[in-house]
């Protein structure tokens, strides 16, 4: 009984990480059968030639047409084309599973972006815009004394003297409210063109250095400009 739970398990938790990582599989096994299908091309490639020349002696001409050459050479090459077709399925597959879990994430995002929306303006109404300020407040400071000043490096931007600290990657900063609020005046008038503005792009006008998932975050017109109180 033992056994077969334990092989259960074992089972479940494979399935588990291969559908996890299909796209990765997906992919490596396509670059793989490209590798592969280069390499069979090559061998093929002789073995067709040597079907051309007894062709040729057979016909007893010294050169065939090109679509006797295609009749004749298309053998050795089939294993090297399923081989080519599998690869390109293999890749097509990937981008399959990696666009599908993209607009997952895409749709959860709109729907939890939304939600936050309607409860922020939910609590407003309910206790007051001036209250509602506060307890954002109240969670910033929570986050600052989680993240104390002094255990961190503060980055100096020659862009001003006050200290400042980004909630998004937990950097402190010295910087000053005009430089920032023309940063973010800049970049508003930017979206306006561009319907989209990446986090990255915030981070330069101010003098950050960029982070890893700072060209997937950011603002889009559609959803507002960008609202210096929500940095």
């Amino acid at each position: 009984m033992m056994n077969k739970v334990n092989l259960s398990a074992i089972t479940k938790s494979v399935r588990t990480a291969l559908k996890k990582h299909s796209p990765e599989i997906l992919t490596g096994i396509g670059i793989a059968g490209m590798i592969t299908t280069t390499i069979m091309a090559v061998k093929a490639t002789p073995k067709a030639l040597m079907l051309i020349d007894e062709k040729k002696h057979e016909e007893n001409v010294e050169q065939l047409t090109k679509i006797e050459v295609v009749k004749t050479a298309w053998k050795p090459y089939v294993p090297t084309v399923l081989t080519a077709a599998a690869s390109v399925a293999c890749l097509v597959g990937a981008s399959s599973v990696n666009f599908k879990r993209n607009a997952a994430l895409a749709t959860a995002y709109s729907l939890s972006e939304t939600a936050l929306r309607e409860y922020k303006d939910k609590v407003i109404e309910t206790i007051g815009e001036k209250k509602e300020q506060s307890v954002r407040d109240a969670v910033i400071k929570d986050k600052v004394n989680k993240n104390p000043v002094e255990r961190n490096e503060v980055i100096i931007t020659d862009n001003g003297e006050t200290l400042c600290y980004d909630v998004q990657s937990g950097r402190y900063f010295k910087s000053d409210i005009n430089t920032i609020k023309k940063a973010i005046n800049k970049l508003n008038r930017q979206m306006l063109t561009d319907m989209f503005i990446s986090l990255n792009e915030l981070y330069y006008e101010i003098g950050l250095s960029t982070i890893e998932l700072g060209d997937e975050l950011g603002w889009h017109i559609d959803r507002g400009l960008i609202d210096p109180s929500l940095l």
